[in-house]
């Protein structure tokens, strides 16, 4: 097993540790943030980290394989729609979120096995997959550093909430869903035809 797909079996194996971390009930705070949340944030990023650097070393040296194609993007659904449905928990974000995303992840998975089945055409990634990937990672890393912002932005309720660190996340969970739904409305469009008998 090569390098790249090592990293993709440990960001793998890094999620469920991620879960499980606020079982251990583990107290303290510093700069008024509990250190559980630090500890899951330092996994998320790592793991986020591990997922672009398999891609790049995979296509640097050439190691590409069957394997990496199928873990590597489901490895990534995994990482994020486990932080996402986390912060819900925490009531750091409204459920609609996580449901717009897994729903989005359901339907390009079926355009994507359909267009497998119909002689492996390849949806290619649209920018609104793109900037949906980039600013989800940067999102969730600053909701895990940030106290029910969000929930406090969608009420209109910003009073004592500094602009800076917690406007951006806020900005940046709204961008990262309307580049899921355009992102999935452009394998919609684009494999309509894949529908057709």
């Amino acid at each position: 097993m090569n390098l790249p797909n090592k990293l993709t079996i440990f960001r793998i194996i890094l999620v469920p540790l991620m879960v499980i971390i606020p079982l251990f009930n583990i107290q303290g705070q510093w700069l008024s943030i509990p250190i559980e949340y630090w500890i899951i944030n330092i996994v998320f990023v790592v793991a986020s980290i591990t997922d672009k650097l398999d891609g790049y070393i995979a296509r640097k040296n050439n190691q590409v394989t069957a394997f990496g194609k199928f873990a590597d993007p489901l490895a990534d659904k995994i990482l994020v729609i486990a932080a996402l449905v986390m912060l819900v928990e925490f009531t750091r974000l409204p459920a609609w979120i996580p449901i717009i995303v897994l729903a989005r992840e359901f339907i390009v998975s079926g355009y994507r096995l359909i267009a497998v089945e119909k002689g492996g055409k390849v949806i290619a990634a649209s920018i609104w997959g793109k900037l949906k990937t980039v600013t989800q990672m940067i999102a969730i890393t600053i909701a895990f550093l940030d106290t029910n912002v969000f929930m406090a932005f969608l009420s209109g309720d910003i009073t004592g909430i500094s602009l800076g660190i917690n406007a951006l996340w806020s900005v940046m969970m709204l961008v990262s869903v309307i580049a899921t739904i355009f992102s999935g409305w452009d394998y919609v469009k684009d494999g309509k035809n894949l529908l057709k008998d």
